[in-house]
């Protein structure tokens, strides 16, 4: 499993519509607003790193309102929650 945190910035009268559009796209786990230089921060897992292609650059970045996304890739995971196991729930492992 592949995790990133996607800091995203909106036109201003576009948030609560980019944050819908973001959330519903596959990959994406979570859609915060937030205060500060970015006005959303989407959760994304997916199985593979390729995949990261189509949720962010194919998929978030090309939401209306957009204005500009960085992109952090985590090398590892610190929780409390087996994440591996609950993100994973319904992939194949082959």
């Amino acid at each position: 499993m592949v995790h990133a945190v996607v800091l995203i910035q909106c036109e201003i009268d576009e948030i609560p519509e980019a944050a819908e559009a973001i959330a519903g796209i596959d990959g994406v786990s979570e859609v915060y607003s937030v205060a500060g230089e970015f006005d959303l921060v989407a959760v994304v897992r997916v199985v593979n790193h390729d995949d990261l292609a189509t949720v962010i650059p194919q998929g978030i970045a090309k939401v209306e309102g957009i204005v500009r996304t960085e992109t952090l890739i985590a090398f590892q995971v610190y929780s409390k929650h087996d994440l591996e196991r609950l993100f994973s729930i319904g992939f194949d492992e082959s």
